[in-house]
């Protein structure tokens, strides 16, 4: 066999993603699928029941509801409103998602009748006394995080790719993320979370995917544990609604202080 065919034989025969893609080019791709693959969906609501543990075991719920706006060209816009309990009945947190500028986020306090601005280097800290932080509340965008692909790995008989997301944006409370992304529908099933030291912080877990309008895929459970804390919190998801007729003025600032 003649050196020149023998090479292009060998070339055809290894798995194009061998030699056309770093584990950085790897990761992105997957990322850009993702992101591709949820495009179109115009704009959401779901309700939203908070279940919050500590250590001991104690536990409180919190009921409420999300308006997600989708934004071409940029981030995502959510407006959260609690409903139950009494206490806590009327706050609403609204987010301006972006790539790598900070997101925008304001919190209405329905005790002081005033919309709080949350600084951009000030979005590590909890969410209503949960295990997310405010940083976790943006949509995710393809820009945020640099990305490199480690292996492909089954979890609870799902076959994921395994990429490390590493913040591109100034002012996050993590060093990185270790994501599991389901090759079938492009969305993740579990999330480690890295502190500022690298060590593990939290893991994010997804169930009970159902599909919307034929390609949307939504969880209906995400459970976030805090390993260094012990505290963990769960979301349960239901009533999801696509394209209800929301608009960009259905998400001002002014909006925060009449939702209740």
């Amino acid at each position: 066999m003649r050196p020149a065919l023998f090479l292009f034989l060998l070339v055809i025969l290894i798995p194009f993603e061998l030699i056309a893609e770093t584990a950085e080019e790897k990761g992105t791709a997957i990322a850009n699928e993702t992101d591709r693959r949820d495009a179109g969906f115009g704009d959401y609501t779901a309700q939203v029941t908070m279940i919050l543990k500590n250590r001991g075991g104690a536990e409180s719920v919190r009921e409420f509801r999300m308006n997600v706006l989708e934004v071409r060209g940029d981030g995502d816009k959510t407006l959260s409103v609690f409903d139950q309990p009494r206490d806590v009945a009327g706050t609403a947190i609204l987010t301006f998602s972006h790539g790598l500028e900070p997101d925008d986020q304001w919190l209405y306090l329905p005790a002081l009748k005033r919309v709080k601005r949350i600084a951009s280097n000030n979005k590590s800290g909890p969410f209503m006394g949960s295990e997310f932080a405010y940083e976790d509340l943006g949509s995710w965008e393809v820009t945020k995080y640099t990305y490199r692909y480690l292996r492909d790995e089954v979890m609870n008989g799902h076959d994921c790719y395994v990429v490390e997301n590493t913040p591109a944006y100034e002012h996050s409370g993590y060093a990185r993320q270790v994501e599991w992304v389901d090759k079938t529908i492009h969305q993740p099933r579990r999330i480690d979370y890295y502190d500022r030291k690298n060590v593990l912080l939290k893991t994010l877990t997804f169930d009970d995917y159902g599909q919307y309008l034929g390609r949307h895929w939504r969880a209906s459970e995400m459970f976030m544990e805090n390993h260094q804390t012990g505290k963990t919190t769960r979301l349960v998801w239901s009533n999801y609604q696509f394209r209800t007729g929301l608009a960009e003025r259905d998400f001002s600032r002014n909006v925060l202080t009449r939702v209740y």
